[in-house]
């Protein structure tokens, strides 16, 4: 009898119990199926991961959820999860100018019309600029003769995709495919309850929902009828914790810290902290202001430890007992802080092996304007649109009129690893395949890398960005 030993699909719920069991049993994996199945599991999982706290046994079952018509927005709250393996609708290979736009549900009529005017607005210069943008291409890069014509039109439709994008916004729909553990999928849910966005709010009630009931789409007819989760959507009440600390964080910041100092720092920044309570310090600060992270830290640094402690100590005010520390206490080796476009940020989202951070998204830090833009003459049309969004953005409340923002404009984020990591994304974001943003930020990553610590930067296999084969994908 072979030691390996395969399970087919399972609710989620049902293979928890079954390996929880497993591991606490001289029974087999099959003996502990049959015995599941003959057992309520829903009791099991109230006793001992609910009112028992054995939060392991709830990473032993995993289901697979989908989020269809979305915002941007909301992705990128269902993605902002370190235990989480998942994809998104790419912007790169898709039209998105008949999409449409999901509108924010706390807008009144007059906010809604005014955002639905300047998303349209928005769609129609994307897709006249796809249009232009892939005529100069093809202009720039005629056909190889060993290149099927069908092959070479996707091509190009493609590299004109990567100069549109700049201007969809977080507004425009997409779906989103996720595997995650029944502890991970709490989590999310109570943290989409207690977002300050309506939308994600409602997602988090339609996801236990969902939970509560049979799958939507199930694999075979044995499985249509159990429902997917049962006792995780009776446990998922909002988290109001890390809301809560970040506001405290905020008003702080608002009356303590002094006056920007207007540091100039690269696109792409590289600390290594060596005073951990003032990373820590200057990392819950990060996310409730529009500062480099570099400023934040050397104003930390020169704090007395009280001033750091009370930071610190403003953060766990409003803390459960059992809630987890914020994920802003985590440390990193190397802190690269960068003031990228959005399109770019949500390509570097994806890497899960590192501690991410945001700022909001705002219009203070300008938009990026791709040079095929300015070559095509596009530029004028370009700013055009970029202005009225701007203009129309300013008059609409927060947070909803953070879904008028463009993938072009530029945002702060802040992305903690080690060197393994830092290795891995700078040769993998540079290759001539990716898109032209963030092969730079990649490139950048060496660079600041080779300043800080050559020896390690020497390491790293980037690809510059001026080594281009703009017809391979």
């Amino acid at each position: 009898m072979s030691r390996v030993i395969t399970i087919g699909p399972t609710p989620p719920e049902q293979l928890a119990y079954a390996l929880a069991r497993y591991s606490r049993s001289p029974d087999s994996i099959r003996a502990s199926l049959d015995w599941v199945r003959a057992h309520d599991s829903s009791k099991f999982l109230e006793s001992f991961y609910f009112q028992y706290g054995h939060a392991s046994i709830a990473d032993l079952g995993h289901l697979a959820v989908c989020f269809e018509g979305i915002s941007e927005v909301a992705a990128i709250e269902i993605e902002d999860e370190q235990l989480w393996d998942g994809q998104a609708r790419s912007s790169r290979y898709q039209d998105f100018s008949k999409s449409g736009f999901v509108t924010p549900p706390d807008f009144d009529a007059a906010q809604s019309a005014a955002y639905t005017a300047a998303g349209h607005a928005l769609l129609a210069a994307y897709k006249e600029i796809h249009a232009r943008a892939s005529d100069h291409i093809a202009a720039a890069l005629p056909r190889p003769e060993s290149m099927k014509p069908d092959a070479y039109q996707r091509n190009i439709a493609a590299r004109a995709f990567d100069v549109a994008r700049y201007l969809l916004f977080l507004g425009v729909p997409t779906g989103v495919g996720q595997v995650t553990s029944i502890r991970t999928l709490e989590r999310q849910i109570r943290r989409w309850k207690a977002s300050p966005f309506a939308e994600i709010r409602d997602l988090g009630h339609e996801a236990a929902s969902a939970c509560a009931a049979p799958p939507a789409c199930a694999w075979d007819e044995e499985s249509s009828n159990l429902r997917v989760a049962p006792t995780l959507a009776k446990y998922v009440d909002p988290d109001p914790y890390p809301a809560q600390a970040r506001d405290d964080l905020k008003l702080w910041a608002e009356q303590n810290l002094p006056a920007a100092a207007g540091l100039a720092v690269p696109k792409v920044d590289l600390i290594q902290p060596n005073e951990l309570t003032a990373e820590i310090a200057a990392t819950l600060l990060y996310p409730v202001t529009d500062r480099p992270f570099r400023e934040l830290y050397e104003l930390a640094l020169s704090w007395p430890a009280a001033r750091r402690d009370e930071v610190i100590d403003l953060a766990l005010r409003s803390k459960p007992r059992r809630d987890e520390l914020l994920r802003e206490f985590r440390g990193g080796q190397f802190n690269y802080d960068m003031l990228i476009d959005i399109g770019a940020y949500r390509d570097m989202h994806r890497h899960r092996r590192c501690h991410q951070y945001r700022q909001e998204f705002v219009w203070s830090h300008g938009w990026d304007t791709p040079q095929t833009i300015i070559d095509a003459g596009l530029e004028p049309l370009y700013t055009s649109a970029m202005e009225e969004a701007r203009a129309v953005a300013a008059t609409l409340p927060q947070p909803g009129a953070q879904y008028l923002t463009p993938f072009g404009v530029r945002g702060r984020f802040l992305f903690k690893m080690d060197f393994a990591e830092a290795e891995y994304i700078s040769k993998l974001r540079s290759g001539v395949k990716g898109h032209f943003s963030y092969r730079d930020i990649a490139w950048q990553m060496k660079e600041r890398m080779m300043e800080l610590n050559p020896s390690l930067g020497r390491l790293i296999d980037a690809t510059p960005p001026w080594i281009e084969d703009p017809l391979v994908r």
